[in-house]
């Protein structure tokens, strides 16, 4: 089976044998009562990888947001999501809801859309909390994240960004020898924005392919999250494994990074070329996640169904900014030619294939 399901975008997979041995998987006691030493050393890698003055490390972004909107949202503070934002980061939001902190959806990578909602409440003087994705799956696009800063600061608020999926693929000074930009330092580096007001919260499981996650920003905003966190108190800190798993990948992100970036954004314009010369239109992101929208002629379950049948597995799914069902490829470093090729054949049957009214 040909697999384009892998969020591993540069193809990290990290095998034991390639990483430095651990003698043990956890320390037995929370991150509030001991950081290791490495913890702290890759903490401080990352800061520099991502532009921030500072980065805390935590066992997941579910982790990181469960803190992160109860600690920054005040009584004076409303809480304003991107209508495309990632479910895990909604759940955090609501979970500062819950705790009677005002909510409100703007859509989606719409900064007009943000600059009405708070004008709409400056008399009651509520500073913003603004969240948004770096980079959307659904559509490959960046988020406008210079004008969502411009908003926070003109309401004396702040600006959260889950760089996810930027995170190991999107830098700075974009080129056509760098069409991803350089060093996979995410969405602050791609778009050179002022990190002062911003909390930047990533996984590392998808560019650098590591279950772990990070938050970044100035020190004093990092300084009280780590002071505050409930779960630095009450869940494990990211394991020694996943530890040394992110050194590899910030070694290997340091000496070839730019490289896989390269050999990925190649892989991905090779299989957009594809799909062109069979009519189809994949949008015009070169993020390596391409989504096929079908249409009325071919329904995407279909589609999907018939890739498997030859041997070529995709990613049903209906995104948050999207209008409907798609068929996503997310394509890796990994990947090579010949396989990209196998896959715009396989959907070039399977396209005729369903047409002509064949949903086997």
């Amino acid at each position: 089976m040909l697999d384009f399901t892998s969020a591993l975008y540069l193809g990290l997979r990290h095998a034991s044998a390639s990483l430095r041995p651990w003698a043990q998987l956890t320390g037995g006691m929370p991150a509030a009562l001991a950081t290791p030493a490495l913890a702290h050393a890759v903490a401080g890698q990352l800061a520099n990888v991502v532009g921030t003055e500072r980065v805390t490390l935590a066992r997941s972004t579910l982790h990181a947001f469960w803190d992160l909107f109860v600690i920054l949202a005040t009584r004076d503070t409303t809480i304003y999501v991107d209508g495309g934002a990632y479910p895990i980061a909604r759940w955090g939001a609501e979970r500062a809801a819950g705790r009677g902190v005002p909510v409100r959806t703007f859509a989606h990578h719409d900064a007009a859309d943000l600059w009405r909602r708070l004008t709409r409440e400056t008399s009651v003087r509520r500073r913003p909390l603004i969240i948004v994705d770096g980079l959307c799956p659904g559509c490959g696009a960046l988020a406008p994240i210079r004008d969502y800063l411009e908003r926070a600061r003109e309401f004396g608020g702040s600006l959260v960004v889950d760089d996810s999926q930027a995170l190991g693929i999107a830098g700075h000074s974009p080129g056509p020898q760098a069409p991803y930009g350089v060093g996979g330092g995410g969405s602050l580096r791609w778009h050179g924005v002022d990190p002062a007001h911003v909390v930047l919260a990533s996984s590392l499981a998808k560019g650098f392919g590591v279950p772990m996650a990070m938050l970044g920003g100035c020190a004093t905003a990092i300084a009280r999250l780590e002071a505050e966190s409930a779960t630095r108190v009450h869940c494990s800190p990211p394991s020694f494994a996943d530890l040394h798993a992110a050194e590899r990948a910030l070694q290997v992100n340091h000496l070839s990074g730019d490289a896989l970036r390269l050999r990925l954004a190649r892989l991905v314009r090779r299989f957009r070329a594809g799909l062109r010369e069979l009519d189809l239109s994949v949008g015009r992101s070169l993020f390596p996640v391409q989504s096929l929208a079908p249409g009325r002629m071919v329904e995407a379950r279909a589609l999907h169904r018939r890739l498997l049948g030859l041997g070529v597995r995709g990613v049903l799914q209906r995104s948050a900014c999207g209008a409907g069902a798609t068929v996503s490829f997310l394509i890796t470093a990994g990947h090579t030619a010949a396989s990209i090729d196998r896959a715009v054949e396989a959907v070039a049957t399977s396209v005729r294939a369903v047409v002509a009214g064949d949903h086997r």
